[in-house]
């Protein structure tokens, strides 16, 4: 086990798949390109393989040549994240160690939950001690949205599992400051709390929080960087606008239409979107005309592609 560290401070995006329309398969070419566009921005990583990247559909493989395209295009010092998380703690390992050595920075595992009776406090805590045992690079909690099929990790368990030297942050997307601010009265100092809904990026900041992986920040990489930036350099004015910008192109395409929605978005923005993999279907023509609606309303399309 290593004890290395990681600096998770900033704005973090969870990148989108793209697949190619005719075979299905992943589009690396599209991912680079995204990625050079995204990484002109002041963000401080990337996270492959999350809820937005359409993890569960994804293939070992698949996510392992993603991570190795992505680190190709990363600038210097860009944070690498792989979603790691599998049903089983074999798995789990598995993936993990494979990441590592693709490239990954640190891994982002989400709770086993299928058998969401049998995954009291206690099962939680020895799986991912045992993931964070057997992994060489840092490893980070994932809270899931709870919309989705998932589990909600009470702070009792994520401020005992901070005190594992290779377990050294969160990312908590349920959107709840109140839970933000336990976790960070709760935890191991040093322990980063990352907050995975953009809607409240800057008042998790205010509360402790150390940066955010957020969805909104596909379409509006600059703005979603600038609350980071502005916030670390006490223009908190400028963060707060930037904050507000953001916010409703969250709650309108994010929160309320998930990974087709962004992927239309992107499309509509000039980056390479395309369809989700199914059974996951796209965004239909009355949604799409919303979208661009939402878009144009948050001053987001005379900035694409710019």
């Amino acid at each position: 086990m290593s004890l290395m560290s990681v600096e998770l401070r900033g704005t973090f995006l969870p990148v989108t798949t793209p697949f190619d329309p005719v075979t299905g398969e992943v589009d690396l070419v599209a991912l680079r390109a995204n990625l050079r566009h995204w990484m002109r921005h002041p963000l401080a990583g990337v996270l492959v393989g999350g809820s937005t990247g359409e993890s569960v559909l994804l293939d070992e493989s698949e996510m392992i040549s993603m991570l190795e395209a992505a680190r190709d295009v990363l600038p210097e010092g860009g944070v690498l994240i792989a979603g790691t998380g599998a049903e089983s703690t074999r798995a789990t390992v598995r993936r993990t160690r494979a990441a590592a050595e693709a490239g990954a920075d640190a891994v982002l595992v989400k709770p086993p939950a299928y058998y969401k009776g049998g995954m009291t406090p206690e099962a939680l805590a020895r799986h991912y001690r045992a993931v964070a045992d057997a992994s060489s690079v840092p490893v980070v909690v994932y809270q899931v949205p709870l919309r989705l099929s998932t589990l909600d990790l009470p702070t009792g368990l994520v401020a005992e599992l901070s005190h594992h030297p290779n377990i050294v942050g969160i990312k908590d997307s349920r959107a709840k400051l109140e839970l933000i601010g336990e976790l960070v009265d709760q935890c191991e100092q040093g322990f980063q709390v990352l907050v995975g809904a953009g809607s409240v990026l800057y008042g998790a900041l205010e509360l402790g929080a150390t940066g955010g992986i957020v969805g909104v920040g596909l379409m509006a990489p600059a703005e979603a960087a600038e609350v980071s930036v502005a916030f670390s350099e006490g223009r908190k004015a400028d963060a707060g606008r930037a904050q507000e910008r953001i916010e409703p192109v969250h709650t309108k395409i994010v929160g309320g239409m998930g990974v087709p929605g962004i992927k239309a978005a992107l499309d509509i923005l000039g980056l390479h979107g395309g369809v989700p993999r199914p059974p996951l279907v796209p965004a239909s023509d009355a949604r799409v005309e919303e979208i661009r609606g939402v878009l144009e309303t948050a001053g987001l399309l005379e900035t694409a592609r710019a």
